[in-house]
This record gives structure tokens, sequence and C-alpha cells, in this order.
């Protein structure tokens, strides 16, 4: 009867949750979009919610935001890892069909603004990229929050709202691509307790020979916690990269480390460098590099 019992409720979890899939001691979820607001459209696939019940909490989210046409779960090594270090982890289905350099030659200055903020918020301010609030990164992360809380009580998922809305002091926002922009952008709305950045921004304007002006207007997170993580040889050209970057964190001369795999990183270091060859602008999201990972993941800020 006891084992009976154990099925039925195994098969209510997944019926209720979505699929639910155990890796080691990981606990992975994958939600529709649309259980979590019949107005949110599924653009790729569901998004990934997990986390390691057997690790002490280090009472932080990890939200990871994929680069164009990428699916929340083709960061889930990621996220995996995140886990392994105390993290709950979220990998969100979002808009992310147009690529961000799409803006790269325009003469609007405010092109890269206007589009992320269409993204991000919702508002129809863009002309590359046009969806309505609902499906908004804003309005996809706070739905999928409060369905989690209410869906997996045991999760500990409302440690994550305030008010009903994303407590965004206990959030890391991360992204590769134009996902590293979204972070980042959002680190300049939000009191966000990170930013890191995977092969971006792109957000340089081509014609101008200068970043987009959002990257160096006011933020709301301290651009001390502003961190990112590079290749060398980035088709999108790591020294436009490089430039946003320092837009992003007040700086000149940020501390910049060449880094390799398995190797000890020490020190206050604000933009890391990898030189792999196979696939340049994927490499950032090689496991190999977990190293680089946990290091922004720990490093101390201010």
């Amino acid at each position: 009867m006891r084992f009976r019992l154990a099925g039925i409720l195994s098969v209510l979890a997944i019926l209720t949750l979505g699929r639910v899939e155990v890796h080691a001691a990981v606990k992975v979820l994958r939600i529709n979009p649309q259980q979590t607001d019949p107005a949110i459209e599924l653009v790729h696939g569901p998004h990934i919610a997990l986390y390691d019940p057997q690790v002490k909490s280090s009472h932080r989210l990890l939200v990871f935001f994929s680069g164009t046409h990428g699916k929340a779960e083709g960061t889930l090594a990621i996220d995996k890892a995140f886990a392994k270090w105390g993290y709950h982890a979220i990998g969100l289905d979002y808009e992310d069909n147009v690529v961000a350099v799409t803006c790269a030659h325009s003469n609007d200055s405010d092109c890269f603004d206007h589009y992320r903020d269409a993204i991000v918020t919702g508002s129809p301010v863009s002309g590359k990229i046009s969806l309505n609030r609902a499906n908004s990164i804003l309005n996809r992360l706070q739905k999928l929050l409060l369905y989690l809380a209410q869906q997996d009580p045991d999760g500990g998922w409302g440690e994550f709202i305030a008010d009903g809305k994303p407590d965004w002091s206990r959030i890391v926002v991360a992204g590769h691509s134009q996902g590293s922009g979204h972070a980042a952008y959002i680190g300049k709305l939000f009191q966000v307790d990170k930013v890191l950045m995977f092969s971006g921004p792109q957000d340089y304007l081509d014609d101008l020979h200068e970043p987009a002006p959002w990257l160096s207007r006011p933020s709301a997170t301290p651009p001390s916690r502003y961190f990112a993580f590079l290749n060398k040889n980035d088709p999108f050209n790591v020294h436009h990269q490089i430039a946003n970057c320092k837009a992003l964190m007040r700086t000149k001369n940020p501390k910049t480390l060449m880094v390799e795999p398995e190797q000890a990183i020490q020190g206050n270091y604000r933009i890391l460098i990898n030189d792999e060859h196979r696939n340049p602008h994927a490499s950032t999201t090689f496991p190999e590099f977990e190293n680089v990972w946990e290091f922004m993941a720990t490093a101390a800020v201010k």
C-alpha cells in the first residue's frame, strides 16, 4: 500500500509541475510557460527550474537567459553547476528569435535600448521587435516564480518573491550572447545580487564606434557586481564586448584575466577571457570552464 501511494503521488507531481527529473540529487522541473499564465506563449520549450535539496542553500537564485534561438534547456550544465553551490536556478523560455546585433548599424543611438526594453518589459518602443507585456521577460519570470511557490512549496521558491514580485536582491541574473544583454539591462532596472555576462553584450554601435548609450546610464545594481566571461576569438568582436563591459562597470581599466579549464582563480577580476578555438562564441558555456563559473558565482562584491 505504501509503495502504491508513493507511485500515485509521483504521478500527481508530474501532472501538476510538468516533467520532473532527478539527476543525482538535483531536482529538475520542466514547466510549460502557459501553465503559469495562459496569456504567455511557448517560444522554444519549457522553462527549466532546478535545485539540489541535499545541498545547503545559498539563499540565491540564478536566472539564466539563453542566446538567440536558444532553448532554456541549452544551458542546463550551468544551471546544474550553480545548484551544486546551493543556488536555485531557472532557465527562462522567452522571445529570443531576433538577434541583438540587429541594431549594430542603426542611425538611432537608442535602438539597442528600445530593443532591450521591448523584450525585458514588453514596452511598445522598438522597431526591431514587438511583444506584449504578458510575454515580456519580467512577466514570464514573475509568473513562473509564483507558480513554483504554489506548486512546489517544499522547494523554497517563495524565498525569491517579495510582495508578489521577484525579490531581486536575492537574484543573480545571467545570460549568454543576446541573453547577457538582457541580464545587464535588468541589472540597470533593479538592484540584483550579481550580473553575469557570457559572450556579450553585443550592444555596440559600429558606425559610431562606441557602446550603446544605455550601457553607461545609472544602474540600480552597483557596477562592481557586473562580471563577464568572454572569448578572445569571438566572431562578435571581443574588443566591442570589452568596451561594452567597461561602460557597464564604470571603469576604463577593469581587472582582466586569461583563463584555462581547471585553473584556480583568485583575485578581484571582473572580465575573464578564454582562448578556446572550438566554437569560440559558445565556449563560455562549455562545462570544462566550470572553474570560471564558480569564480563568478563566489567572487566577493561590494
